[in-house]
């Protein structure tokens, strides 16, 4: 009874095993859960777990007593759970698992190795968990399988086997199955150094001794199963940050151009406007699209900005190939690297063409005379309708309070015209505006002056909505100001791409660095400790707010090296031979090796992390033994911020140091492993550091 209330699946009940047989022998479950008391009714313990076992089905063993001699009679026996009868309530959590059993079916294990009486050995309790079992006595019967199946999860592999050897056939997987997500385990009777490294060196992902015990192979299985899933998930995000690229082609004219202004990429939309062929635009500069009506004076502001490492937003009138004019409102925003260096430049613009002709028309025509009056009053009229369906308009008196808006604010904002009007703009305003931009705004204006930028508005119902805004003093025959005119864009959908974009680069980061702990079985709290010392002292040092959180969110890519370890290394909880600690080291390249050749920043940054956060000041550090100011400054922040959180917290090897023994040898590094500097505002800003570690402390 407190099955079926504790659970919403259907039960049926027995208190004797005859009539749990009879029970499986008539009647189809998806999942058979045994909750079986030791002494039933009418048979005893051996003859329960003998059952149990033969019965070839998920069962979990419910009793009132759970002893050490059981549990390990239990593990033995290959029963997936067991459970108190003092801990009902556990009941549905344990049935969830035998449901997540059904999953593994879709993993697909081969296990390769000479040996029949190993394979069976293996098979015998990975089958209880439901995967999908192939095996293959060589390297060469293995490859057919693979081909053959498709879709192999997870490759098992001895080395000494006949006709293909298990080195032979790991090189093989990856170079004949580059594309598909396999993990290949090592498997070895000794824990030979040199077999482990050639293993890995052929691509291998992990290694395993066959004397491990069932417990070990399920973690590892797990694990590289988990890993697999990740980057799956990595390559799915990658696909899409791939289709956001497509939609913004499809949806603004595009171009890319190298830091002196040399087109390096245009979008087709830029060729269909300007009418140029691609081989007629790469390797140009942009003047080639220019007007000769636009005065070099614009372009001298622009790039003013766009070298002060600032995006410049601004209307420019083009020339096509055939001559004639376009206008375009264009956004151009420098792209850095991590030494905050400009790479290229991207531009995106909208085509407003339509109505810049309307309005240089209108221009030209209200140079009048009594006869063409009416003409004039026409356009005017037909600029205004135009310009006002097209964008979100409003007007303000010298107060800021709003005497006019269009239908466009009422949509987009969610009030009507009554409770618009005769307020401050603030009504719209979202709290996450700084105060100083508004400040700027109306010191810009009243002065007689254009306030352009891009403002973050909160609608009626408090949802967000961006706008990119042009504020206009309007002025009267004397030349006073009479009022505030603003016309908008809406471009929440571009805000909010481009921060789902950033958002889905730093998951990336932070999943790919959780990935290197897990293996090292640290806590995802370390990475999340380290990326917050090295923000602190980022800022200290006197980095910018921008590069602070750039070293952030690339810190916790830091040890993902560690990917490359095996775990008999990884996690020994002695000391490293000589040969096992040159194999730990290689850590840093291998991290070093897998990020370097991004373009995207945050991973430019992780690479330069992971490749100089083991240097030290006095040059006896590794990969490279830079010294002093010759190692990145991430990489002495880095070192900081990894050793002490390292120092505080339990691992394999040891146990917690106490904060005495942790500042005692922070001091004796300084000039030695550590930055001098970075040491002294380290203790200058100790209560930082601790506050930190309390937030994020491991339980």
């Amino acid at each position: 009874d407190l099955i079926k209330e504790k659970t919403n699946y259907k039960s049926v009940i027995t208190n004797n095993l005859k009539t749990a047989k009879e029970i499986l022998k008539n009647k189809k479950y998806n999942i058979f859960a045994i909750f079986s008391g030791i002494y039933l009714a009418d048979e005893i313990e051996d003859r329960v777990i003998k059952f149990l076992v033969s019965s070839n089905i998920s069962s979990i063993v419910l009793s009132s007593k759970i002893t050490e001699e059981m549990r390990e009679k239990f593990s033995n026996e290959s029963i997936i759970d067991y459970i108190s009868k003092e801990n009902i309530d556990d009941i549905k959590k344990a049935i969830e698992i035998l449901y997540k059993l059904e999953n593994n079916k879709k993993n697909k294990i081969l296990i390769v190795d000479d040996s029949k009486t190993f394979r069976n050995y293996i098979k015998s309790f990975l089958s209880l968990h439901k995967f999908a079992i192939f095996e293959a006595q060589d390297g060469k019967e293995a490859l057919e399988i693979i081909e053959k199946e498709k879709n192999i999860s997870i490759v098992l592999t001895d080395y000494h086997m006949p006709k293909i050897d298990g080195f032979e056939l790991t090189k093989e997987i990856r170079k004949k199955y580059s594309k598909q997500e396999i993990a290949i385990i090592a498997l070895s009777s000794d824990s030979n150094s040199y077999t482990t490294s050639k293993f890995l060196k052929n691509g291998a992902n992990d290694y395993l001794l066959k004397s491990s015990s069932k417990d070990e192979f399920f973690s590892r299985i797990y694990l590289n199963i988990e890993n697999l899933n990740l980057m799956k998930n990595l390559k799915t995000e990658q696909k899409l940050l791939s289709e956001y690229k497509k939609a913004v082609d499809r949806s603004s004219i595009v171009s890319k151009t190298d830091p002196k202004g040399i087109i390096t990429y245009v979008n087709r939309e830029f060729l269909n406007i300007s009418g140029y062929s691609e081989d007629e635009l790469i390797g140009k500069p942009h003047n080639i699209v220019r007007h000769s009506d636009m005065p070099t004076e614009a372009f001298k502001e622009m790039w003013e900005t766009l070298k002060l490492k600032q995006p410049w937003q601004g209307m420019v009138k083009n020339r096509r190939k055939d001559g004639s004019a376009y206008w375009v409102d264009s956004f151009i925003n420098p792209i850095l690297n991590e030494k905050r260096e400009i790479i290229e430049f991207i531009a995106l613009r909208n085509d407003i063409t339509d109505i810049q002709e309307i309005k240089e028309r209108l221009q030209q025509d209200l140079n009048i005379t009594t006869g063409n009056f009416q003409d004039a009053l026409q356009l005017s009229q037909e600029y205004e309708r135009a310009i006002d369906e097209s964008n979100i308009l409003s007007r303000t008196d010298l107060k800021g309070c709003i005497t006019y808006a269009n239908n466009e604010f009422f949509k987009i904002s969610g009030y009507s015209e009554d409770e618009i009007i005769g307020k401050h703009h603030n009504i719209v305003r979202h709290p996450d505006n700084l105060s100083e931009l508004f400040k700027n705004l109306w010191g810009t204006i009243k002065s007689g002056n254009i306030w352009r930028g891009i403002l973050k508005n909160r609608a009626k119902d408090g949802s967000t909505y961006w706008v990119d805004s042009v504020i206009l003093p309007i002025k009267n025959s004397q030349g006073k100001i009479s009022e505030y005119m603003a016309i908008r864009h809406n471009v929440t959908q571009i805000m909010e791409l481009s921060k789902e974009i950033e958002d889905t680069q730093k998951e990336v980061v932070f999943t790919m660095g959780a990935i290197g702990e897990t293996r090292s079985k640290e806590t995802g709290n370390h990475v999340k400790r380290v990326a917050e010392y090295s923000r602190i002292l980022a800022l200290k040092y006197g980095l910018s707010e921008d590069e602070a959180e750039l070293l952030k969110q690339a810190s916790p890519m830091h040890d993902i090296g560690k990917v490359g370890i095996p775990d008999s290394i990884l996690n020994k909880p002695g000391r490293f031979t000589d040969e096992e600690f040159e194999i730990m080291k290689s850590h840093s390249q291998l991290g070093y090796e897998m990020l370097k050749h991004s373009k995207r920043e945050i991973l430019k940054t992780s690479a330069i992390v992971a490749y100089e956060h083991h240097e030290k000041w006095n040059g006896q550090g590794y990969p490279q033994g830079l010294s002093g100011d010759k190692i990145h400054i991430y990489g002495r922040i880095t070192a900081i911020a990894d050793v002490f959180d390292a120092l505080g917290s339990d691992r394999c090897y040891k146990k917690a140091w106490d904060d005495e023994r942790i500042f005692k040898l922070l001091k004796e590094e300084r000039g030695e492993h550590f930055d001098p500097k970075l040491i002294d505002i380290f203790f200058e800003n100790l209560n930082e550091f601790l506050r930190v570690r309390g937030e994020y402390r491991d339980f």
